[in-house]
């Protein structure tokens, strides 16, 4: 109907439930009256069929056939029986269906109306239901035999129907008040399940959850952050298109989603914390892992991420040209300084002082000689940069007399830049505003880039001599830029070319890494 088209979820379900519950009772009801009626019409044939083979068996019925007026001896006894077993009829035929017995005098000598033809030629017992002179009636028949084992005629014995019947209803009132009971729990329960139902859909109606899941859909879709949601079992529950793009293929479970170690271990909670630095791949991601609840329990989690691979490429962009800025700063003022001195020195007319003064521990000789030595202009201009920095930390970077980097032969500079920068820098970082030497040694040839630097530093720990190089080791917040990626990235640089990293101390942490000039296809 359309008010029930037209009604909300709950009345929906609640007449659906109640209509299942119904056509049940119902039906189980019929089946019981069906099955009742046919179980007291058995019962009441059978009975039937015992008077009347009470009746056949004794030996007067038998021996007033013999008579010329036999219904004499058998109509009294027929109405005695009938009396004493409170059935409804009691007829005694002879062979040719004569009555010689029945509840109505005036039929005697009549014959019968109805068929016994089966029980006198075959002289075996019948039951059933048939309509006669008093009406519907359930009914069983016996042959009469004579003393050869003969048959002479047959007993009749039925109960009306409407006795049957009305026994049947005797016994409904059970059957109703065990309905009623029935129907009154279905109503319950379905009144319990339709509030649930409610509560596990906030109330909402089937069009409201559609358009919230298509809206959630546009908004996991569309976002440009990767959404990944996890079950309390570690199952990937959902995952969008930008997740998708930055991880690859996930998998459906956490154990076997192929990721890094690290990445599994945020993503698992066993590195908890917010702005977790992940490296995938050739991507630098940052991890949150916000757990779910609701209505108080706990469902899961989400966790979000955002990749910062351009973020981190430009922070150290700006931190070499922070660097490179610095350097020329610093070598301006002391150019000023050295001018100054120039000046002083011709005012006073020490014409050979000021001569001597110029030529000499300008660092325009150092720039010199590290051109001499690094052609390469990227790598020359980094390493000047980096020595600035160090001197204004307090700190002395020498390029050790082994290192020769010839024009051309690195080719794209990027990955040598990236892995030289981050070396030094930490060596730098290091030695943490202490004077010190960083020694820093670059070789290049054919075969591709080989770096050392070491520290005066206090060296590393043994235990963290493969833990430096995971992201996010350092303890400082990744908010003001990569850190803690230094090293990861510059083993990911060497790994992707084919090459590696290793640290060791000796004097303080010595840093070497080799990089091949061209990339392995794995």
């Amino acid at each position: 109907m359309k008010w029930v088209r037209d009604a909300s979820l709950g009345t929906q379900l609640f007449v659906l439930q109640m209509t299942i519950v119904l056509l049940a009772v119902g039906s189980t009801a019929g089946v019981w009256a069906q099955h009742t009626r046919s179980q007291l019409d058995g019962r009441y044939q059978q009975r039937a069929l015992a008077i009347a083979q009470s009746v056949a068996g004794l030996p007067q019925v038998r021996d007033a056939f013999e008579l010329r007026r036999p219904e004499t001896v058998l109509q009294p006894l027929a109405l005695s029986v009938q009396q004493t077993t409170g059935a409804d009829y009691v007829v005694i035929a002879n062979d040719d269906q004569i009555r010689y017995a029945h509840p109505n005098a005036s039929l005697i000598r009549k014959q019968l109306s109805t068929d016994g033809t089966y029980v006198l030629t075959t002289g075996r017992d019948w039951v059933g239901t048939e309509k006669g002179t008093i009406g519907v009636t359930v009914r069983g028949k016996t042959p009469v035999l004579d003393e050869y084992g003969d048959v002479i005629g047959l007993v009749s014995v039925g109960v009306l129907e409407t006795t049957v019947t009305g026994e049947v209803a005797g016994a409904l009132p059970p059957l109703l008040w065990t309905a009623t009971a029935v129907l009154l729990a279905g109503l319950a329960a379905a009144a319990l399940i339709t509030a649930r139902v409610r509560r596990q859909t906030f109330g909402l109606e089937p069009g409201e959850i559609a358009a919230l899941l298509e809206q959630r859909e546009g908004v996991l879709h569309g976002v440009k952050e990767g959404v990944l949601a996890l079950d309390l079992e570690g199952r990937v529950t959902l995952v969008n298109d930008a997740a998708r793009e930055l991880l690859g293929d996930v998998g459906d479970d956490l154990t076997r989603m192929p990721v890094s170690g690290r990445m599994r271990d945020v993503l698992g909670g066993a590195d908890p914390g917010e702005d977790r630095i992940v490296l995938h791949g050739d991507r630098v991601l940052v991890l949150n892992r916000t757990p779910v609840s609701v209505r108080g329990q706990h469902r899961g989690w989400v966790v979000t991420l955002r990749d910062r691979t351009e973020l981190v490429r430009l922070a150290r962009e700006l931190d070499d040209t922070s660097s490179a800025t610095g350097a020329l700063r610093a070598q301006a003022h002391e150019f000023a300084n050295r001018m100054h001195t120039v000046v002083g020195l011709l005012e006073l007319g020490e014409y050979e002082a000021a001569i001597a003064f110029i030529t000499s521990g300008t660092p325009a000789a150092y720039a010199g000689d590290l051109r001499e030595r690094v052609e390469d202009p990227t790598l020359a201009a980094l390493l000047l940069a980096k020595s600035a920095e160090a001197a204004e930390r307090g700190a002395r970077l020498v390029l050790a007399d082994d290192s020769r980097v010839p024009a051309d032969v690195l080719g794209d500079p990027q990955d040598a830049v990236l892995v030289v920068g981050n070396l030094v820098a930490n060596a730098i970082d290091a030695l943490d505003g202490a004077a010190g030497t960083v020694e820093v040694s670059v070789v290049a040839d054919a075969g591709g880039l080989r770096v050392r630097v070491g520290d005066s530093g206090p060296g590393i720990m043994p235990d963290l001599v493969e833990e430096v190089f995971r992201e996010g080791f350092t303890t400082k917040a990744a908010h003001s830029g990569p850190r803690g990626l230094g090293l990861a990235l510059t083993r990911q640089a060497c790994l992707r070319r084919g090459g590696w990293v290793k640290v060791r101390n000796s004097g303080g942490a010595v840093f070497t890494a080799h990089l091949p000039a061209e990339a392995v296809t794995v």
